[in-house]
């Protein structure tokens, strides 16, 4: 069992932009960590009813970034839970990371967070939404990877 302290939250610019995209990437650090260096094949075990794994959450959360940021259609939500027997961690913290770069470098183009964004919501409602689905599924990563191994903590 592993116990670190917490981390406190990010330190951020002053604008909106900067706190929102801050915790956003707090966020998405805080996920990838607790699926980091989970071996197989517990890091895609389900840990409850639902079928939720560790790593299920890094490939829905990747969709979900790519989805809202990046204008990819998503058919099946559920689906992106499930990792296929072809896709390892590394490949898809990979993913992730780099799906996330991609957005971040969007978000950087954004001057007013009114405007519409690529789903049409404006982007402001945009980022609150990542931040709010990122923030959800991090506390899920966190109960799962303390039900694998007892690790809590960043």
């Amino acid at each position: 069992m592993t116990r670190k302290r917490d981390a406190g939250p990010p330190s951020t610019g002053a604008a909106e932009k900067d706190v929102l995209l801050g915790f956003l990437g707090y966020l998405r650090d805080a996920v990838a960590a607790k699926a980091e260096g989970v071996p197989e094949p517990q890091v895609r075990t389900p840990g409850v009813p639902s079928g939720t794994s560790l790593l299920g959450l890094v490939k829905h959360l990747t969709h979900v970034e790519a989805h809202w940021l990046l204008g990819k259609p998503v058919k099946n939500w559920q689906a992106t839970f499930r990792p296929a027997p072809a896709e390892t961690a590394d490949d898809l913290l990979d993913a992730y990371r780099e799906t996330a770069a991609r957005a971040d470098e969007v978000i950087d183009g954004w001057d007013d967070l009114g405007a519409p964004g690529p789903r049409r919501a404006s982007r402001r409602w945009t980022l609150t939404h990542l931040i709010e689905e990122t923030g959800r599924h991090a506390g899920h990563a966190d109960i799962l990877r303390e039900l694998l191994d007892g690790t809590t903590g960043r």
